[in-house]
Order: C-alpha cells, then sequence, then structure tokens
C-alpha cells in the first residue's frame, strides 16, 4: 500500500495560495480519473484507488500545514503503510515557480508542514516531491506562502501540476532514483 500525501491548508480562503499545491496536485491526478478526495477519516480527506494493482491513498490533510504530521502518523498506523512507500508533495520557496525536484531523506528546509510530519514519523526518511512557488524577499514570508496565486503564476503552474501528478503516479511503481535522475535534471540555457 502507497501513501501519496499532498499538502496544504483547509477551507476556502487557502484555495489557489502558493501553500497549496500539494493538494494541487492531488486534485489533478484525481481529476483525471473522475475522482476526488470524498473520504474523510482522522482528520484527512481522501480517496483510495488501485493502480498498478497495488492499493494508492491519495491523501489532504484537514489540519493546518504546521499540523500535518498529526494526520500523516494516523494514516500510517491505521493502514500500516511503510515510511518507504510515503511521498509527501509540497511547495517549496528556494525552487523557481514551476520546478519540481523529487528528494529523499533530506531536510525540512524550514518547512512547518514537514518539519511536523519528521517529528511524528521520526524519521525523514520518506520521499517528496517539491513543487516551486519562488520567493519573494520583500513580502513576509507567512504572507507569501498563503498568498494566492496570480494568474499568470496559475498559468505557468498548469503543465507543472500535470508533470508532478505523473511524477506521483510513476513514484507508486518506478525506482525512485531512476525518478529523480527523471525529474530533477537541469535546465540548460
Amino acid at each position: 500500500m502507497k501513501l501519496i500525501v499532498g499538502l496544504g491548508n483547509p477551507g476556502k480562503e487557502y484555495k489557489n495560495t502558493r501553500h497549496n499545491v500539494g493538494f494541487d496536485v492531488v486534485d489533478e491526478y484525481l481529476k483525471k480519473h473522475n475522482q476526488n478526495v470524498n473520504k474523510s477519516k482522522f482528520e484527512g480527506m481522501y480517496s483510495e484507488l488501485i493502480i498498478n494493482g497495488e492499493k494508492v491513498i491519495f491523501l489532504e490533510p484537514q489540519k493546518y500545514m504546521n499540523l500535518s504530521g498529526e494526520v500523516v502518523r494516523k494514516y500510517v498506523d491505521y493502514f500500516k503503510i511503510n515510511i518507504e512507500d510515503i511521498l509527501v508533495i509540497q511547495d517549496d520557496l528556494d525552487q523557481e515557480l514551476g520546478k519540481i525536484k523529487l528528494k529523499q531523506n533530506s531536510s525540512s528546509g524550514g518547512h512547518n508542514g514537514i518539519k511536523n510530519i519528521e517529528m511524528h514519523l521520526g524519521t525523514k526518511n520518506y520521499k517528496r516531491l517539491k513543487i516551486g512557488i519562488s520567493n519573494n524577499k520583500k513580502i513576509d514570508t507567512k504572507d507569501y506562502v498563503l498568498g494566492k496565486l496570480s494568474q499568470k503564476e496559475k498559468k505557468a503552474l498548469e503543465p507543472v501540476l500535470e508533470k508532478a501528478a505523473n511524477a506521483a503516479l510513476e513514484s507508486i511503481s518506478h525506482p525512485f532514483q531512476e525518478l529523480m535522475s527523471k525529474y530533477n535534471t537541469k535546465i540548460k540555457n
């Protein structure tokens, strides 16, 4: 069994914010399969699919970002999911808008949702898919990540959400090192 976690904040006021791109990737994937996160358990909304013969849970924690780990831990315990079978999709201030990066066993980079997951899982050795949201040093970080995406940013992210959804799908049945080589390539100028 696999667990794909999209990070974000619950509530309409956080829809289309930079911090919610994890939710957006999960929604993008499920939408392609006429699904959505339609079940509720342990303060999370989720959907279960069978992909390539493997049961996969797509989870959107419904606690605020900095408490995501509490929800993830409950799903891991209840569904008996191995740490190596978890993929967390997050926003990343340190990446340019639209860049994706796959990582495993890396630091939180100051991301409060990731810090909380690490605390509740007792490890950082799970897989992550980071979506670049850039950074605007002129705006307070909290205000920036909770700020709404502009039309230009939304347009720029459309193909990225699809690419990230494909990477998440491939993570179910492909070696993660192989995917890191595929998706983490540097763009040559």
